[in-house]
């Protein structure tokens, strides 16, 4: 497995193909071609469940269900649920048919469809704030601001900012009053699992945008066969170098990294067939490196669906006009098993604002930044 770590010490040990970020002191479905927006309040799609994740309305819900790569429809537990605690959850879901096997009634879940059919990538303008709602973790910077508005002012102009939670002034505990707890999730397409694998071609769309644009350009600053041991912070799968690198610069947290490899101070260290490197900030990466094809490579996972093609050239091209996809795997004419040669698959994944969590807290409110909102 290709392989991008992040990760706090104590130090992991590496493994073969990995890449390090560190940190200093601080299934192909018939989708209908039908467009429906509308919330069916108080209804249930029991089961066909793909994965759930949290959301803080039913509007959040139904675009991250557009943007999944399989999600066809969705049930959101809304806040007013009283049989448990699932507030907030967002199930995503699917079937072969595209359609609910099942509609119940179901007093505090809203259900709905993706949006895949109405627009193949709705806004995801995020203006709504939520009272007595916490955005909980994913902190990486917290400070005090007056109110609400200026968090999300601050939030909005921090080009790493997704989302924040201020604490209000009469909460609890004094201490933390008026405290702007400013959040992240990943923005950036994340290969989930890159592989070596015979007889195939990966590569990504020459159109995604991995990091905000800036005027400067900027140098990529790599180190071959060095190593720079410690302080991880996360494993993610990359596919180069310069992608792991990519990877680094969108974290606001990852101030150096290594990739491809078996305290307060950055050390290098010779090592074969390790390549570490710097991320940038507020200027522009050279993004060449999506161009590239990454032969006996293999993006598994997150597929749209797959269509027969002649060459991996046709493939790349196919992901690039298409707003939906991301990266793609194609499968050539000398893969073992003839039943999936000549396959190009199309990918994408998530790469709207996300929390991890979300819960009731009094006298606190919670939002996103305000940067798809022009």
């Amino acid at each position: 497995m290709i392989t991008c770590l992040i990760a706090y010490l104590p130090i992991l040990p590496l493994h073969l193909n990995m890449c390090l970020f560190a940190h200093v002191n601080v299934s192909l479905l018939c989708i209908s071609s039908e467009c429906s927006r509308e919330f069916l309040e108080n209804v249930d799609f029991p089961g066909t469940d793909i994965t759930s994740v949290y959301s803080p309305d039913v509007e959040h819900c139904q675009l991250l269900c557009t943007q999944h790569p399989s999600c066809l429809f969705f049930t959101f537990v809304r806040a007013d649920w009283t049989v448990d605690n699932r507030h907030f959850y967002c199930y995503l879901k699917s079937t072969p048919s595209g359609k609910p096997k099942v509609q119940n009634p179901l007093q505090g879940v809203t259900s709905g469809y993706s949006l895949k059919p109405c627009n193949p990538d709705p806004s995801s303008c995020l203006s709504q704030v939520y009272q007595n709602v916490d955005f909980f973790g994913a902190d990486y910077r917290a400070l005090f601001t007056s109110d609400h508005e200026e968090c999300q002012r601050v939030c909005t102009q921090d080009p790493q900012c997704q989302f924040f939670t201020f604490v209000n002034d009469i909460f609890t505990s004094e201490n933390i009053r008026y405290k702007c707890h400013l959040k992240y999730s990943w923005s950036v397409p994340r290969t989930p699992i890159v592989e070596r694998k015979d007889g195939v071609v990966s590569g990504f769309s020459h159109k995604i945008q991995l990091t905000p644009f800036f005027k400067p350009a900027c140098q990529n600053k790599l180190f071959p066969n060095t190593d720079i041991p410690g302080n991880n912070l996360e494993t993610l799968p990359a596919a180069s170098p310069e992608h792991c690198q990519t990877l680094c610069s969108a974290h606001p947290r990852c101030t150096y990294f290594s990739y491809d490899s078996n305290g307060n101070e950055m050390v290098t260290r010779a090592k074969q067939g390790v390549t570490s490197g710097i991320p940038v900030h507020f200027c522009q990466l050279d993004n060449n490196w999506l161009k590239l094809a990454h032969e006996g490579v293999d993006f598994r996972g997150s597929d749209i669906r797959f269509e027969l093609m002649d060459d991996p050239d046709t493939c790349q091209t196919t992901c690039t006009v298409n707003s939906n996809c991301q990266f793609y795997t194609y499968v050539n004419e000398t893969f073992f098993d003839s039943d999936y040669r000549r396959r190009c698959y199309l990918k994408r994944v998530i790469t709207m604002p996300a929390p991890p969590k979300v819960t009731k807290l009094n006298n606190v409110v919670s939002g996103f930044s305000l940067r798809d909102c022009n």
